[in-house]
């Protein structure tokens, strides 16, 4: 129960959220959420999941379900794990095993030609590390766009709008990193 409080804790504050903040969306008393972070008492399976979900995470996750995984910090390229595609085509592959206590989270995105990363990159507290691996990506950030070319790197407040456009006739590969971890 101890290490339930304090994960729920470092993932509160890993995304600069208030204690408060974080037990009015959750619907619970301050006092009460409190007391979940000092192991003095158990939330049950309705508020652990609204605590989970408010704090962009899983239950099993704060549970310690993935701290086995921390153990192993290589992972091979040809293993990476695959997150999600969106419409245009763009592919997200997680680059790092998961595991609690992660201060960035890093992710390889592949650009087919065309592709644009709309529902993969998002605005949210923290910051981002994009570097361009193969090819050229357009990213627009605020209202200026920039181009990006292999080996160029770009480095922003994500709290800010951005969006990556590939507007080339072949595949980009771009390493993203992201601070804090977990927002998909």
């Amino acid at each position: 129960m101890k290490r339930l409080g304090i994960r729920i804790k470092r993932k509160r504050e890993a995304l600069h959220m208030q204690l408060n903040d974080l037990a009015k969306r959750v619907g619970i008393s301050s006092s009460a959420l409190s007391q979940i972070e000092n192991a003095k008492a158990s939330p049950s399976i309705v508020t652990l999941k609204s605590i989970a979900d408010n704090l962009h995470s899983s239950v099993g996750e704060l549970i310690g379900e993935n701290e086995v995984v921390t153990n192993n910090p290589l992972v091979k390229f040809d293993e990476k794990h695959f997150v999600e595609q969106n419409q245009s085509g763009a592919s997200l592959y997680l680059l790092s095993n998961h595991g609690n206590g992660k201060q960035m989270e890093a992710f390889l995105i592949e650009f087919k030609p065309g592709s644009n990363s709309k529902n993969i990159m998002r605005t949210h507290p923290g910051q981002e590390f994009c570097f361009v691996l193969k090819g050229e990506i357009v990213l627009q950030f605020k209202e200026k766009k920039y181009t990006l070319q292999e080996k160029d790197s770009f480095y922003f407040n994500s709290n800010r709008s951005h969006e990556a456009y590939n507007e080339s006739d072949e595949t980009t590969e771009v390493i993203w990193v992201i601070t804090p971890p977990d927002i998909h």
